[in-house]
């Protein structure tokens, strides 16, 4: 009888990409998805832990997937699993908590061809680095090419969970890249979790990397996922700038605008360079979307250090924040180190400010494209609509379903944009 699995994942692209990889090799081995209406014989579970949010929402998912499927087997991984083991075990259906090393043995345990997998193992032996390229449900394949972080801000706790720095190489994920063309994909995002850290400990770096990803034939579009400002060089830059295929669009982690808490975050960097990398982006890309994470709230910041990490979000020329309330994490160094603590109610006020900024920037990013022709990438039709985002991440709707057009990269005329301005009515041309 087949076995049927049903695929949850929780947090960044990293674990859609590693979550693909999990279930074709699960498919190779004859396990199938399960279809709508059907009951799984196993729910895998990658979960993640950047937040105590992450953490809530991880285990509302897995009891609610016992609840709806009391028979299935429940196998937890990913970061949540690393970190929190013997929690994750306590949950009711969970059979297996599968550490950050093991993700790939999941398929010899559900096949039936390994009768146990390893106890999770702590951070600092993770040494494996296992490839990942896939796009599940999704039209962009999202290629693993880095994991890890040897950086150990304060505030985080993915060090922990995904240990130290490690990459693939460039031939091995070159070939990745190949097999995405062969199999028809047109665009891929480059993911990892510190993915400027790229050949660290080798005799190459990102940019070796992009260099030769942007020589496979077939991939007509790739995105750097998110970047830390000090690895994002020069080079990198004038790349993108250049290149046919790498889209200008860029995702660059600030945390905080003040310099003051920076410093008590120890991020690697201070908002001059910061300033300095967007500009040159905007610079030699004028049209680039640059999307910026902002953490509000955190231990140190106080009412004066949060207004200078409004003043300086304002001044940055970019085109929308990723907004984060600063959460709590046990072990991290923050709970230590910094006395001064921010209320939820503050932290909650802070958010709306600083979301009200982002939809400034959004709009007078987006404002300017209306009635422009863009290209775009066709994604499948939902709910009676046909959407994609176009080469600088400009979401658009097609008003109509047009299936025909699915993993085409089409030009359209950005005819109209939505009041939050998040969203255009493209029309084909």
């Amino acid at each position: 009888m087949t076995k049927k699995a049903l695929y949850s994942t929780l947090g960044c692209k990293l674990n859609f990409a590693e979550t693909g990889t999990i279930a074709a090799a699960l498919a190779d081995r004859g396990v199938v998805r399960i279809a709508p209406g059907e009951t799984p014989d196993f729910c895998i579970v990658n979960t993640c832990s950047v937040t105590q949010e992450a953490d809530r929402k991880c285990r509302r998912l897995i009891r609610s997937l016992h609840t709806r499927y009391p028979s299935a087997r429940i196998i937890v991984t990913g970061c949540y699993a690393q970190l929190q083991p013997v929690e994750a075990a306590s949950l009711p259906g969970v059979e297996m908590v599968v550490g950050i090393n093991d993700k790939l043995r999941i398929a010899d345990y559900v096949s039936g061809t390994a009768t146990e997998v390893a106890e999770v193992v702590p951070s600092r032996m993770l040494r494996e680095f296992m490839p990942s390229c896939s796009r599940g449900d999704r039209t962009r394949y999202f290629l693993k090419v880095q994991d890890g972080c040897n950086y150990w801000c304060t505030y985080c706790t993915i060090p922990a969970a995904r240990g130290r720095s490690r990459s693939g190489t460039i031939e091995q994920l070159v070939d990745q890249a190949r097999r995405v063309a062969d199999e028809g994909g047109k665009e891929i995002v480059i993911t990892g979790v510190n993915i400027g850290d790229f050949g660290n400990g080798t005799d190459h770096n990102f940019l070796d990397l992009i260099r030769e990803l942007d020589k496979v034939d077939g991939i007509e579009r790739y995105r750097i996922s998110s970047i830390e400002p000090d690895l994002l060089t020069d080079g990198i830059i004038e790349f993108v700038a250049g290149s046919r295929r790498f889209m200008p669009h860029f995702h660059i982690p600030l945390q905080c605008g003040s310099d003051d808490v920076l410093r008590l975050m120890r991020r690697h960097y201070l908002s001059d360079l910061f300033a300095e990398k967007v500009n040159k982006i905007r610079s030699a890309m004028p049209h680039a979307f640059i999307g910026v994470d902002l953490i509000v709230g955190a231990r140190g910041e106080s009412p004066e250090r949060f207004e200078q990490s409004r003043e300086f979000v304002e001044s940055l020329p970019i085109s929308r924040l990723h907004i984060f309330p600063y959460s709590e994490r046990p072990g991290t160094r923050a709970l230590t180190d910094i006395d001064l603590v921010v209320s939820p109610e503050e932290k909650h006020r802070r958010m709306q400010v600083m979301t009200d900024v982002s939809t400034a920037k959004q709009r007078a990013f987006s404002e300017p494209f209306v009635q422009t022709v863009r290209p775009m990438l066709v994604e499948h039709v939902s709910h009676g609509k046909t959407g994609g985002f176009t080469d600088n991440y400009l979401r658009v709707k097609l008003p109509t379903p047009r299936p025909d057009l699915a993993n085409r990269v089409v030009n359209v005329r950005l005819k109209s944009l939505n009041p939050e301005a998040d969203k255009f009515i493209g029309e084909v041309i």
